[in-house]
């Protein structure tokens, strides 16, 4: 093949980047490209923020090996055709995955490059193990169970990672196009995008890994990778991060592989139930929610009340991020105790997510709303309990509510200055089921 454009998406890197290493191994010519689409801009501030970070630190990379970022703004589907025709190109290579928005536009692409007489070629590069390639007793379906899954994963053949191309060569007088300055977005603790940082990230979390089993739900420790928004945008490989994690001996790393299976679970889920944003997977579960906008604002706030709740709510405006245990201490929070919609906090979460993806943080929603892949549909978390267990001297509450400073101890989990309108829903102080349960929302 003489020219092919590689069109990025979620795979901003070039180490362990298939569709990127098979282009540069098969045609003399590669045009890198990543389309700006103004519709998912718009979606978050915080993730705006992060893709211009990431993609400015991506174009350095590719300058290092001899090419460049070609950077277009509309439809992805329009302006790859485009620029293939404006280059030559007899191919396009790009990642597949699984949303909703993804597969539409992987469906476009076949129409118009089968008009255009263009090639088109999808790779694995967004999990692990690519969804579909493990499937329950070999067959059709998927796996809606995940310990299962998780040892179909285990035992399943990963592909080899692929190297970084030594050499890119751009066609001559390609248009390259100006990468915009960063948006501001909304969160001012947000973390910074690209390749180098995740890569710097995950080399530091190497030597921090031995106690993760231990401390992964401590939440003032904050013992976690915080490689969520690396691997959603694929500034790491998440081969990469497993093969790092399955190398080392003892439970943390291995627990931390199996963060990353739940990754790969819920992929595999939404590419059989793409409408996992909007539809209840499991119909039984999704009852009748309260319609109570004031609880809701409470609740967006950081204002209900109930102090591990609103220092959760309030990490996640500050940071664009939230601990793995707050984020299921405040969905079950909205969903079992104030009785509202999850999808309310799935639009709420994917505001402010830099690390909002549609698999996993639809998918926990509903895992934890009871209309997903929980096998315990009705479980729910008593905030003080799981606040009194995971924050025992009150330091992550403190740190995120400064009303409560001077509080010591337990004391500072008691509900404090709870609103009419969230006492209304809150089925407390009464009994509240607690279970020794496992955290499902992406510790990485």
């Amino acid at each position: 093949m003489q020219t092919a454009v590689v069109l990025f998406t979620r795979d901003l890197r070039v180490h362990d980047n298939p569709a990127l290493a098979a282009a540069c191994a098969n045609a003399e010519q590669v045009v890198p490209l990543f389309v700006l689409d103004p519709h998912l801009q718009r979606l978050s501030a915080n993730r705006a923020r992060f893709l211009h970070q990431s993609l400015a630190d991506l174009r350095e990379s590719l300058r290092g090996l001899g090419g460049d970022l070609v950077i277009r703004t509309g439809d992805p589907v329009a302006e790859s055709i485009k620029l293939a025709i404006e280059v030559g190109a007899e191919g396009i290579a790009l990642s597949g995955d699984v949303s909703g928005y993804a597969r539409r536009r992987e469906q476009r692409f076949e129409q118009e490059c089968e008009q255009h007489r263009i090639a088109l070629r999808l790779f694995p590069g967004t999990t692990v193990v690519p969804p579909g390639d493990v499937r329950p007793g070999g067959g059709s379906g998927h796996y809606k169970v995940f310990s299962p899954y998780y040892r179909a994963w285990e035992s399943a053949k990963w592909r080899d990672e692929v190297a970084t191309p030594a050499r890119i060569v751009l066609p001559p007088e390609v248009t390259i196009g100006e990468l915009p300055e960063p948006p501001a977005g909304e969160s001012p603790g947000a973390a910074g995008g690209g390749e180098t940082e995740g890569r710097r990230r995950l080399q530091t979390w190497l030597r921090h890994v031995g106690p993760y089993d231990d401390l992964h739900d401590d939440l003032a420790a904050d013992g976690t990778s915080r490689l969520s928004a690396y691997l959603r945008f694929g500034c790491v490989s998440p081969l990469t991060v497993a093969n790092t994690a399955r190398g080392q001996d003892g439970p943390g790393p291995a627990a931390y592989a199996r963060q990353l299976c739940w990754r790969d679970f819920y992929y595999q889920v939404t590419a059989a139930f793409p409408a996992i944003s909007t539809e209840a997977y499991r119909k039984a579960g999704d009852g009748e929610w309260r319609d109570d906008p004031g609880a809701l604002r409470h609740w967006q706030e950081g204002t209900t009340g109930v102090p591990v709740v609103d220092a959760g709510m309030r990490q996640l405006q500050a940071e664009g991020w939230m601990h793995n245990r707050a984020r299921l201490i405040t969905a079950s929070f909205l969903t079992k105790h104030l009785g509202l919609d999850w999808r309310h906090g799935v639009r709420w979460f994917f505001r402010w997510l830099i690390d909002g993806d549609v698999p996993n943080n639809s998918g926990n929603w509903q895992w934890v709303a009871g209309t997903g892949n929980d096998t315990k549909p009705y479980r729910r978390f008593n905030p003080i309990r799981q606040a009194e267990r995971f924050d025992p001297d009150g330091e992550y509450v403190r740190r995120y509510v400064p009303e409560l400073k001077a509080v010591a101890g337990k004391a500072v989990h008691q509900p404090w200055r709870l609103p009419d309108t969230v006492r209304s829903g809150l089925d407390y102080p009464g009994p509240l089921e607690s279970h020794r349960d496992e955290a499902v929302w992406l510790r990485p």
